[in-house]
C-alpha cells in the first residue's frame, strides 16, 4: 500500500513502529490503568488477530475498558492505539463483523477515533492550566496523533463505506493537532461528504464541528440526529461494537 503524499516537498509524518515490536518492547507491567497494571494487555491485544470475529470484538471492547476508562488517558492507552492502529493493514482486520458484512477494521478505526478524542480533556484544562502541560500522560498521547494519522489516511477511500466512513471520522478528530494542520483543507471535503451522505448523527456531528473549527461553512448542511455530544469509549455503551455480536 502506498502511503505517498501528492506534495513531495512536505514534511511526512511518521511511520508506526510494527504492531510485533509495539507489542514485545513495551513493558506493559510497568503501565497504569484503570485497574493497576498492563500486564493483562498483550493477551488481549493478540486476540484482535484471531479469525474468529466474536473473539475480536470481545478483545476490542474489553481494550477500551482497560485503557480508556470513563474517557481517560492512562499510560498504557498510547502504545495500545498505537498496536491497534498498526493492524490496520493486517489481514485479520478485514473479518467480516458478526451478522453484518462489514470488516473488524471499521470497529478498529472507530476505536481509535473514540479513543482519540478528548473534549473532557479540553474541559479539563479550562480549569487545571498544567493538565496539558509538555511530558504529561495526556499530551504525550496527542503527539501521537501525526503517527496514528499516517496509519488512518490509506483508508479515507476505502472501497467500504464503513470503513471509509470511520477512517474520515478518526482522521478528522486526530487532524485537531497542529502538525496536521496541512491536511484539514483535503479532509474538509470527507467531512462535508459525510454532512451529505451519512445516516450517523454523531459522525456527521463530528464532521459539523471539524468544518466550523477550520473556517468552513457548515450552514448548509441538511438536518441530522441530534443528541449528546458526549462521546468516548463507552459514552453510549459500545457505539463502535454496536450489538447483535
Amino acid at each position: 500500500m502506498n502511503h505517498s503524499r501528492s506534495n513531495a516537498g512536505a514534511p511526512r509524518e511518521p511511520d508506526l513502529p510494527p504492531y510485533q515490536v509495539v507489542l514485545s518492547e513495551t513493558d506493559w507491567g510497568s503501565l497504569e490503568t484503570p485497574f493497576g497494571n498492563g500486564e493483562d494487555l498483550p493477551e488481549v491485544l493478540s486476540r484482535l488477530l484471531t479469525p474468529d470475529p466474536r473473539v475480536q470484538v470481545n478483545a476490542l471492547s474489553e481494550l477500551g475498558e482497560m485503557v480508556g476508562h470513563q474517557n481517560t488517558i492512562y499510560e498504557a492507552t498510547a502504545p495500545a492505539a498505537m498496536y491497534v492502529a498498526g493492524i490496520l493493514t493486517h489481514p485479520a482486520a478485514t473479518t467480516p463483523r458478526p451478522y453484518r458484512n462489514v470488516p473488524i477494521r471499521a470497529a478498529l478505526l472507530s476505536w481509535l477515533a473514540s479513543t482519540a478524542y478528548d473534549e473532557i480533556a479540553g474541559r479539563t484544562e479550562q480549569h487545571f492550566p498544567d493538565f496539558l502541560a509538555p511530558g504529561t500522560i495526556v499530551a504525550s498521547f496527542r503527539d501521537l496523533r501525526p503517527m496514528l494519522y499516517r496509519a488512518v489516511s490509506p483508508f479515507l477511500r476505502d472501497s467500504h463505506e464503513d470503513v471509509r466512513e470511520a477512517a474520515v471520522i478518526a482522521a478528522l478528530i486526530l487532524a485537531e493537532h497542529p502538525a496536521l494542520a496541512e491536511h484539514r483543507d483535503h479532509l474538509a471535503v470527507h467531512a462535508r461528504s459525510i454532512l451529505d451522505t451519512s445516516g450517523n448523527g454523531h459522525n456527521q456531528r463530528v464532521a459539523q464541528k471539524a468544518l466550523e473549527a477550520w473556517g468552513h461553512d457548515a450552514t448548509d448542511s441538511g438536518p441530522f440526529l441530534e443528541g449528546s455530544w458526549d462521546w468516548g469509549p463507552h459514552s453510549d455503551g459500545r457505539s463502535y461494537l454496536e450489538p447483535p455480536f
